[in-house]
């Protein structure tokens, strides 16, 4: 064996730590500590920025709510609202006479009928507008934009005014055309004597106030459908209808869906159209909820039953606001 094979056999020399590397070392493990102290502080900071939000709606929204549940279990009248008294505690009986009423069973019926044919006509021609908008050029696309925001941005009185002005039975367009068209035994016609016609005029106006933003959403929605699938789909020789239902519905679902779920909400809370198109003395057969809501409170000076009519609302909607909250969350799994 010789001297070279003797020292790559031996042993290693041990190599003394130098002074630095360790001074570097610690401070090295020292900084995860320091900066992980300031991540934790400043994570604190947006809930500081929020806080003012949070007291706000906890005193618009959440005070009112709690008041309306305490309400409900009360017997509220007008002597305990302007004498200040407090008002017995009844209970559940609210809520059993309410129940017991075949009166709000129609009203109920009423109200979940008149909202599913508006959000079905809401949806269904703010869809098909959508999909034309892809079709159109850009000015007449950006003059279509134009025309839906300035229609979303008017005022609920001013366009309940123009529809009543549209349904009068003496002067009245609507009158005035199927007379054109039909005969002159339409002129002077009362749409409002028959609640059928009458929520007919209601919903072109629930409908009309709300494609805009169904409109608006679901093209934006359309914009982000990647067009190469498209193209390639029709290059394999898929049909209109295919490219739709294979490629673009599944990009534009979770919007649609969060779109109809808000729509539900909406309409299941009508009020002002029906107000005011009625001359702000809705006849019985035209009341929903909200509205069968108000008149047992301010009419009948029973405001506990009111608020519990309301309370069961917000129950009602509550399982719809559930969907709507998983959609979102869903919506940003996939995100």
């Amino acid at each position: 064996m010789s001297a070279a094979d003797t020292k790559a056999a031996g042993p290693p020399v041990p190599v003394p730590p130098d002074p630095q590397a360790i001074g570097k070392s610690s401070h090295d493990d020292d900084a995860p500590r320091v900066q992980k102290r300031k991540r934790k502080k400043g994570e604190l900071l947006p809930y500081f920025l929020i806080l003012p939000a949070i007291v706000a709606i906890a005193a618009v929204y959440l005070y009112p709510l709690g008041k309306t549940v305490v309400m409900s279990f009360q017997d509220m009248g007008r002597r305990e609202l302007w004498s200040g008294e407090p008002a017995p505690w009844v209970g559940f009986e609210q809520f059993t006479n309410i129940l017991g009423d075949s009166e709000f069973w129609w009203v109920t019926f009423r109200t979940v009928v008149f909202m599913a044919i508006c959000v079905t006509l809401t949806m269904g021609i703010g869809l098909l507008v959508a999909l034309l908008m892809r079709k159109l050029s850009t000015w007449v696309r950006l003059v279509l934009t134009a025309c839906l925001i300035a229609a979303w941005s008017m005022p609920l009185m001013v366009a309940a005014s123009i529809f009543r002005f549209m349904a009068d039975s003496d002067y009245g367009l609507i009158n005035t055309l199927i007379a054109k068209v039909v005969g002159e035994d339409w002129l002077g016609h009362n749409w409002y004597l028959n609640p059928v016609q009458g929520f007919g005029i209601i919903t072109l106006l629930v409908v009309w106030g709300a494609i805009p933003f169904v409109v608006v959403t679901l093209y934006a929605a359309l914009t982000q459908v990647p067009q190469e699938l498209e193209e390639a789909a029709a290059l394999d020789g898929a049909s209109a209808y295919g490219i739709y239902k294979f490629v673009t519905w599944p990009v534009i679902k979770p919007v649609f869906t969060m779109v109809a779920t808000l729509s539900v909400i909406w309409d299941f809370n009508v009020f002002g159209q029906i107000w005011l198109l009625r001359g702000n003395k809705p006849e019985p057969e035209y009341e929903t909820l909200g509205l069968y809501s108000y008149s047992k409170a301010f009419e009948s000076t029973s405001f506990s039953q009111g608020t519990a009519i309301a309370l069961i609302t917000v129950l009602l909607l509550s399982g719809v606001a559930v969907y709507y909250l998983r959609q979102l969350m869903k919506t940003g799994e996939v995100e």
